[in-house]
């Protein structure tokens, strides 16, 4: 099963990215292309898309939406904290880095892939099909205290001891294989009060597990500093995230590159030299509207940052 895929905050990424003809683009989380098709489509016939994905299923989209539009184009199958660090050993230089965190609808909607809890499917939930860790190996072999302490952190479970017992306790009786097991066994340590309050028992499980799986908040840590080096003077940097956790490393991140002098403030001059390498596009996340929303309830967590890197930078 698939789901047509709808890029969220997709008019106000392209106003603050604000691509210009002929400008070179990376989209590092390609998905189902929607918000590369409106870059390609601003930066023309001179302009050149690069597209990095790790899930091949995206490979075809990309040829796809390739022959449709005027601009040059590139596909790189990788995590985007790699294919980022091999375009900079490449030295290539953009004018645009964007970054839409977590899963496609798409993605979502592969019920097969065990992203979803609303689809019975073995536990999976790798972007990258040739990886080799699985939820299924986290859920049934990492011990209760670290599997507690996923669900706690990147899922922000407030049931997370109790549900990582529960997990414990049911692969005790058999291995935990399809995602139905799993949203039993959930199910099984949410109160029942608590099940109907806040969306579905297992969202939060599922994120944090889809998260450890893929790596996603170490991947973003380490791209966020490559995508920043290849930009060039005037260049934009956007991110779009869907998780408390990653919106708070993109915020940090941008408001270091956009401090300036940091010497302690009864010196009557600055002695550090420090200057300001950024210049916040948006002082505060972006969130969707209530229109969008009313559209894509999808796009409830969403929240997007942007920034232009200064003429002058210096660290």
């Amino acid at each position: 099963m698939t789901q047509a895929h709808v890029p969220v905050l997709a008019g106000e990424l392209i106003a603050l990215l604000d691509p210009q003809p002929g400008e070179t683009a990376i989209d590092c989380t390609f998905g189902g292309g929607g918000h590369a098709r409106l870059v390609a489509d601003r930066v023309g016939a001179e302009g050149l898309l690069v597209a990095i994905d790790r899930d091949p299923a995206t490979e075809d989209r990309f040829a796809q939406l390739a022959a449709e539009v005027s601009c040059q184009t590139r596909f790189i199958r990788a995590d985007f904290a790699s294919g980022l660090q091999g375009l900079a050993e490449e030295q290539l230089a953009a004018d645009l880095v964007y970054l839409d965190l977590g899963m496609s609808s798409i993605q979502v909607g592969a019920g097969e892939r065990g992203f979803s809890y609303s689809y019975d499917a073995p536990l999976d939930m790798r972007m990258d099909p040739d990886q080799e860790l699985t939820a299924r190996e986290i859920v049934n072999r990492w011990d209760e205290r670290r599997l507690a302490r996923v669900l706690r952190e990147y899922g922000e479970e407030r049931y997370a001891a109790r549900i990582s017992r529960s997990i414990a306790r049911a692969r005790q009786r058999g291995e935990l294989l399809s995602t139905q097991q799993l949203v039993d066994a959930i199910k099984a340590a949410v109160p029942i009060p608590a099940q109907f309050a806040g969306g579905h028992p297992a969202r939060r499980t599922f994120q944090a597990l889809r998260i450890a799986v893929n790596d996603e908040l170490a991947q973003l840590a380490a791209a966020l500093p490559v995508a920043w080096e290849i930009l060039r003077p005037g260049g934009r940097l956007a991110t779009i995230a869907f998780h408390s956790l990653e919106d708070r490393q993109v915020k940090r991140f941008l408001a270091d590159r956009a401090r300036g002098c940091v010497c302690p403030p009864e010196l009557p001059v600055c002695v550090c030299g420090r200057r300001p390498q950024a210049e916040l596009l948006t002082r505060r996340a972006l969130a969707p509207t209530a229109g969008e929303l009313s559209a894509n309830p999808r796009s409830r967590s969403a929240h997007l940052r942007a920034a232009r890197k200064l003429e002058v930078a210096q660290i």
